[in-house]
């Protein structure tokens, strides 16, 4: 199969392009031309090859296409966007596409980002977050997972109490939609446990949505002696469930909270002396 570097091909152009027009466009200009320009050049005839990037890849079959990128990866070609969009266009690609989420981490990271949160995709998702050893992998498998996370209840229920990646499974688990007893009464008893780590599992309760957790939430925001950043996940769980907090508190002796009201100051300070100039 014949590859081709369109994103090479783009930079060389970009460079001419920039150098002719050097000083003529801010940074932040620049970052709104450069995208403009590559979607043009998809559409841009490419006199050696006689297509557009577009063209070329849209007279493939699906089955070409799923090749056409393993095989850039294989042999170090780059991945252009060109190609990518035209998997994703393509619904016949998504079946083509699930067994690259067998192959390598590159393989793997390019299926995750076509598919998506695809039902199909899940349960390998599941695999490869309890196997890989890539965190990046993993994170991005969590993140597709949550979106569907009552598909893979059970099986993160099992590995919750196997301890097996368990603050993922909670993470999943306060995303699961379907009301079930177990999974409040996991994330009420994490809750309480982990004292270390209340801010996590306050979000975990107020992402469950559960209005039972209100009564712990506000017995645990009442104790003397929690972090302004405890109060603060706290206070927005609870608000996150329908409930209210308006006791003051005085918290000018943390540390955290001494760094944001000094940036706070800083800030007001900032624009203060912009608006005098």
């Amino acid at each position: 199969m014949k590859l081709y570097d369109f994103d090479g091909m783009f930079d060389e152009k970009l460079s001419q392009y920039i150098a002719k027009n050097a000083g003529k466009y801010k940074e932040s200009e620049w970052e709104q031309i450069i995208p403009a320009l590559y979607k043009k050049f998809g559409d841009t005839l490419v006199k050696s090859i006689g297509k557009t990037p577009n063209q070329f890849y849209g007279e493939m079959d699906d089955l070409t296409l799923v090749k056409a990128l393993k095989t850039h990866l294989k042999n170090g070609v780059p991945v252009s966007e060109f190609l990518c969009k035209a998997i994703e266009g393509r619904e016949g690609c998504k079946s083509l596409m699930l067994p690259l989420l067998k192959g390598s981490d590159d393989e793997i990271m390019y299926a995750m980002n076509i598919l998506g949160a695809e039902s199909s995709a899940i349960g390998e998702y599941m695999r490869i977050l309890l196997t890989s050893d890539d965190e990046d992998i993993k994170n991005t498998c969590a993140d597709y997972i949550k979106e569907k996370a009552d598909e893979v209840k059970e099986e993160a229920l099992i590995r919750y109490g196997e301890g097996k990646d368990k603050e993922l499974m909670l993470e999943i688990l306060s995303r699961c939609k379907q009301r079930d007893e177990r999974i409040y009464n996991i994330l009420i008893s994490e809750f309480r446990r982990d004292i270390e780590n209340v801010p996590m599992h306050a979000s975990y309760l107020a992402a469950y949505g559960d209005e039972r957790a209100l009564s712990f939430l506000l017995d645990k925001i009442d104790e003397e002696g929690i972090t302004y950043v405890e109060y603060q996940e706290l206070k927005y769980a609870i608000e996150t469930l329908g409930g209210e907090y308006n006791k003051e508190r005085d918290f000018s002796g943390d540390e955290y909270y001494k760094l944001i009201s000094a940036h706070n100051e800083n800030s007001i300070d900032l624009f203060s002396n912009l608006k005098n100039n």
